[in-house]
């Protein structure tokens, strides 16, 4: 192991790029690597320390690239090796680190071993990289277990012998082209070591590793009572699930920790869906990974007393462990949060919402919900996450038509459920160009909403009153007063339904609950997400000095 790391993931402000929807160079109307190097200077202005970029491999992109059908190369879509290394070097000009997105759980049925595996026989070496298994039944026409995908339907699809016969059934926790890697095969563990060290040697800071509670599936694949209407990723307490949190999957990340330790200042983040939080915490010991995404927090309501716990308990859990709590509020599976938080329905993750969708948010309290939530977020010590376009005050893309969907959630729930296209949305640039400034050509991969003109950049940039400007002084802020690594001391001068604290020589004060307001205490207004005279109102959050 090199020497001591410099551990600038215990406070850094990542930014989550979603390639196909941030910026597209080619025209094609798919955002690329290209696009995302022409734009890095944007990111050093708002003022974020990593950039973390979602897959970008060889891919069919049935899922959006999350189906890797070659995990040490670029897709076509996206650019090329070269086109990597080029942004690479730019971030790191502009002393932004670079985390790629690494897919364990799974690759795409076009990835040269399933197809090894489907043209093998039974019990071949080929086939045992995943996990096939023989069918119930006198004719084994009935899936080896009751699982459902993540995405709706069975999590199990029947193979085709070479002479056109029914063959063995394969595992997929996603969709049918995404079949399970079989993680007790050691050849599975060294193939991801190469992988790994491919990523390390081309420059790359970390890794941001999907699905990290998975894995490891329970002996025998016993049957399980599945929620329907539970998050579709696991995150809530119950029942131990029999592919999702179980302890074999903490030698993995031992494992990883000790190929990563080989670079200097190099970091593992955790997609993990595990509740309570002093089981995500798990993840983040000091041999496994660095950091783990705060869902627990993601996911709670907008209510005073709610936060203060999730709070509380974030920090003493994960603090329990030596690590620090990375604040995050909305992603590439989620809602985004300047709409979540004024949804009037429940909303599991995962399901997405639509024009028929329950509970539709009010656009206007949205926003300003969304406002104070990220600029209560980013106070708060530890690390954080911004997801592209929360910066804007995006929110979630609801009138898309029927037929340009293409989350395989919407597909396998017979549109049921929406999915995740809502907030994948490629962003605007600027308000007059073609595709709002995304595309050169003016073509998206999904539509823009037409009213997303009047959130271009453009239009927020040197515009105090914007939300991208809110977000650029909450960050030059954070880093002037050293918010992140300061203790938080709670203030309890204030009634239920605001949520106070002091972190170093800052006061915050968000007023959360409705019907709620407090006097403007004093000192000097250094933020607010919303105007504010001598009182602060609910759905408003201030930064004072004094």
């Amino acid at each position: 192991m090199n020497a001591a790391q410099d551990q600038w993931w215990r406070t850094a402000v990542i930014y989550q790029i979603y390639p196909r929807s941030f910026a597209d160079a080619s025209g094609d109307g798919i955002g690329d690597l290209r696009g995302i190097t022409q734009r890095l200077d944007d990111l050093a202005a708002l003022g974020v320390d990593a950039i973390w970029l979602s897959p970008f491999y060889v891919s069919p992109q049935k899922d959006a690239g999350y189906d890797v059908a070659d995990f040490t190369d670029v897709d076509p879509l996206f650019g090329t090796l070269d086109d990597f290394d080029a942004m690479v070097a730019r971030a790191h000009d502009l002393g932004l680190r670079v985390i790629v997105d690494i897919v364990p759980n799974h690759s795409s049925d076009q990835h040269a071993w399933f197809q090894a595996a489907l043209a093998a026989p039974e019990g071949s070496a080929e086939r045992a990289r995943y996990i096939f298994r023989d069918g119930r039944g006198e004719d084994g026409s009935e899936p080896p277990n009751n699982w459902h995908s993540v995405f709706g339907g069975p999590a199990w699809t029947r193979s085709t012998n070479a002479d056109g016969s029914p063959g063995q059934w394969f595992l997929h926790l996603f969709d049918s082209t995404q079949p399970d890697f079989d993680w007790s095969n050691p050849e599975v563990l060294e193939e991801f070591d190469r992988v790994l060290r491919f990523w390390l040697d081309r420059g790359a800071d970390g890794f941001r590793v999907d699905v990290a509670h998975g894995l490891i599936k329970a002996d025998g694949l016993p049957d399980f009572a599945f929620d329907d209407d539970a998050n579709s990723m696991g995150g809530t307490e119950g029942p131990q699930s029999p592919y999702f949190g179980l302890d074999g999957v903490h030698d993995i990340w031992r494992r990883w920790r000790s190929v990563v330790d080989e670079y200097d200042d190099r970091i593992l983040a955790a997609e993990a869906w595990v509740l309570p939080l002093s089981k995500m915490a798990k993840w983040v010991r000091s041999d496994e990974m660095h950091q783990a995404f705060n869902f627990a927090y993601l996911e709670t309501d907008w209510k005073a007393a709610d936060l203060r716990d999730v709070i509380d308990e974030s920090i003493e859990q994960f603090g329990a462990v030596g690590a620090p709590s990375t604040w995050v509020l909305s992603n590439h599976d989620v809602v985004r949060h300047a709409s979540r938080l004024a949804l009037t329905a429940d909303n599991p993750q995962g399901h997405g919402i639509g024009p028929r969708s329950a509970g539709l948010p009010d656009t206007q309290l949205g926003l300003r919900r969304g406002r104070a939530a990220s600029t209560l977020m980013l106070a708060l010590p530890g690390s954080a996450y911004i997801y592209q376009g929360e910066e804007l005050g995006l929110p979630e893309a609801i009138d898309i038509p029927d037929e340009a969907r293409q989350d395989p959630t919407w597909f396998r729930t017979a549109g049921e459920r929406y999915g995740r296209d809502g907030c994948r949305v490629p962003l605007p640039w600027t308000s007059q160009a073609p595709a709002f400034g995304f595309s050169p050509s003016g073509e998206t991969w999904l539509p823009q909403p037409a009213q997303w003109a009047q959130l271009a950049r453009d239009l927020q940039h040197g515009d105090p009153s914007s939300t991208l400007s809110l977000y650029e002084q909450a960050l030059r802020l954070r880093r002037e007063f050293g918010t992140a690594t300061a203790t938080l001391e709670w203030i309890d001068t204030v009634p239920d339904g605001v949520v106070a604290f002091r972190v170093g020589e800052l006061s915050v004060y968000a007023v959360v609950d409705p019907g709620t307001s407090i006097p403007l205490p004093s000192g000097e207004v250094l933020l607010s997400s919303a105007p504010v005279t001598d009182t602060i109102p609910a759905d408003t959050t201030v930064w004072l000095r004094g």
